[in-house]
């Protein structure tokens, strides 16, 4: 019977390693399967918290977790390189973001056109065969200059141009253009992305900037000297410009530090608690000081004006006897009955 006993109770040991898989809960648990969260409300028992506060706090993250799980099988699942996968659904917690989440890419003024009209852009090919050269020549690269250069040893003159003209330079400067060209082209789709208003180039004439726009340019203008603008001249009624935007243009000028800094999410955060609760009051010293100063001062004119007035004292300003003028030097009369003091002769 001994043998016996022994054997189900190391069978019952095994069987309390695993525990089931049914978690009963008093309050039913949020779980969020898109995000892999689960938000218990129901509240812990203080007396096993703090009696086996490990045992209690593993014993509950392993049944939170178990509910997890069970939330997860239930889900429609397909089989992968021999492996089960479990297709989340869309997360139902909205997180909190340091920074707005990014959209996608804008369209280009081409893209926009050719998506209006259903221009699909064709794949070209790396080489194309050319009949002058009677070879394959590469359509990008260097090597395509130098085919072209091959190609156009000699250019002809048009009949009315100048017969002096360089043609290869000015096939040259016809190219550096195309590439200005296509650079203004790229800088316009970004500002038009960001929905930023800029004025067309060349000259600013009232139809293209307003007179915001062209003070702000002035003044711009005249503070990128080594001076900063400091000693040049102004015209009569001249003005400044003024507003949002303006000080971060100038050169020199202070800026202003961006709330979103390059340090993480987490350290951010973590800053700015720390700050918060480690936060203690500044003291003034001098004030502190001046405030007793005055608050003595005030008990002593307290206790002055309680005191009563002594007889006999000092009179007041306008009590004062008046006197006459002083006497000048040898010219006063000594007092009568009264003797002079006996003193040294000077030689």
């Amino acid at each position: 019977m001994d043998v016996v006993k022994a054997v189900l109770e190391k069978h019952q040991k095994e069987l309390d390693k695993y525990k089931p898989i049914t978690v009963e809960k008093h309050l039913e648990c949020r779980i969020d399967v898109g995000t892999l969260l689960i938000t218990d409300p129901n509240d812990l028992d203080d007396r096993q918290l703090a009696d086996n506060k490990e045992e209690y706090l593993s014993a509950l993250t392993r049944d939170n977790t178990q509910l997890l799980v069970n939330a997860i099988w239930e889900l429609q699942t397909e089989r992968v390189d021999e492996s089960i996968v479990a297709k989340l659904p869309e997360p139902t917690t909205v997180l909190p973001r340091l920074r707005k989440p990014p959209g996608p890419r804008p369209l280009t003024k081409w893209e926009k056109f050719a998506k209006e009209k259903g221009i699909t852009k064709k794949k070209k090919d790396k080489k194309t065969y050319d009949d002058v050269l009677d070879k394959w020549v590469p359509t990008y690269g260097f090597k395509r200059a130098e085919a072209e250069k091959d190609k156009e040893w000699v250019l002809e003159v048009p009949q009315n141009a100048d017969p002096n003209t360089d043609m290869f330079q000015k096939k040259i400067d016809l190219r550096n253009e195309k590439v200005a060209k296509n650079e203004i082209q790229r800088m316009k789709n970004i500002v038009r992305a960001k929905k930023i208003e800029m004025p067309r180039s060349g000259y600013l004439g009232p139809e293209a900037a307003s007179s915001n726009q062209l003070l702000t340019a002035v003044t711009v203008a005249k503070s990128s000297t080594a001076s900063v603008g400091k000693f040049q001249s102004k015209l009569p009624k001249e003005k400044e410009a003024r507003g949002l935007g303006v000080k971060e243009l100038i050169p020199g000028g202070k800026r202003k530090a961006s709330h979103i800094s390059a340090q993480p999410e987490r350290e951010a955060n973590l800053d700015l608690i720390k700050s918060v609760l480690n936060k203690k009051p500044k003291l003034d010293v001098e004030k502190a000081i001046s405030l007793q100063k005055q608050d003595e001062r005030m008990e002593r004119e307290a206790d002055s004006a309680n005191k009563p007035a002594k007889k006999g004292g000092k009179k007041g300003k306008g009590s004062r006897k008046a006197v006459g003028k002083k006497p000048k030097g040898h010219q006063g009369q000594r007092a009568p009955g009264k003797k002079g003091q006996a003193g040294r002769k000077r030689r």
